[in-house]
């Protein structure tokens, strides 16, 4: 029980110091607006539950908690900061995981092709090297295959006179059945690089665009 209950002060203690890590930084954040317009905040005004007025020179964490405005130095509102809400707060974690996940690809891309032009060049050059690779391959299965015609007629020619086929041509005809069905999952194999490499490069290329935009 003793272990319990301390592991649960602990975790709250965790929670607060948490907690005050972050008002700490929104502070640090929003406690010297300047505006665009180059007017600086000079008082933070917040309403408590009550509803009274609480106007100071600095932002506190109850101006976080509440929500507060803030107002030059002729007590007129420059900006207004909503209340900071933990459970809203917690719920849009997820979200900005993810566009923070998105942000960090983005850069990658941009580090490795600059913009959609070099995408494309480099898509153009991947690909041509892939098809120079399938036909070379099926260049190759070509050969194989009209070897084994060849060695095919020298078989029935054999078998056509009654005579043994030899050892070696036995051996020719099983190295080239083995040849081709290798040769065949090679040229599937490049193809399917091609067709991966299209579609990977079309999302590389598409999200460059839709960042040039």
């Amino acid at each position: 029980m003793k272990s319990q209950f301390s592991r649960k002060l602990a975790f709250i203690a965790e929670k607060e110091t948490a907690f005050k890590l972050l008002l700490i930084s929104l502070l640090l954040l929003q406690s010297a607006f300047t505006f665009a317009d180059g007017v600086k905040a000079v008082w933070y005004r917040y309403y408590d539950s009550k509803g009274v007025a609480n106007i100071s020179t600095s932002v506190t964490p109850n101006h976080i908690r509440y929500g507060y405005e803030a107002l030059d130095r002729n007590m007129q509102v420059i900006k207004r900061n909503r209340p900071y809400n933990a459970e809203t707060e917690e719920k849009k974690a997820p979200q900005r995981a993810a566009q923070a996940k998105q942000r960090e690809a983005d850069l990658r891309l941009k580090r490795a092709y600059t913009n959609s032009q070099v995408a494309t060049q480099k898509r153009n050059d991947a690909l041509a090297y892939l098809k120079k690779q399938i036909s070379f391959q099926q260049d190759q299965l070509k050969q194989l295959q009209s070897d084994r015609i060849v060695f095919k007629r020298q078989e029935m020619e054999y078998l056509r006179k009654g005579d043994p086929v030899p050892a070696i041509l036995k051996s020719n005809l099983n190295n080239n059945a083995a040849n081709i069905s290798n040769k065949k999952e090679q040229i599937q194999t490049l193809q399917t690089n091609y067709h991966n490499t299209q579609a990977e490069y079309a999302n590389i290329i598409a999200r460059l665009k839709a960042m040039e935009n």
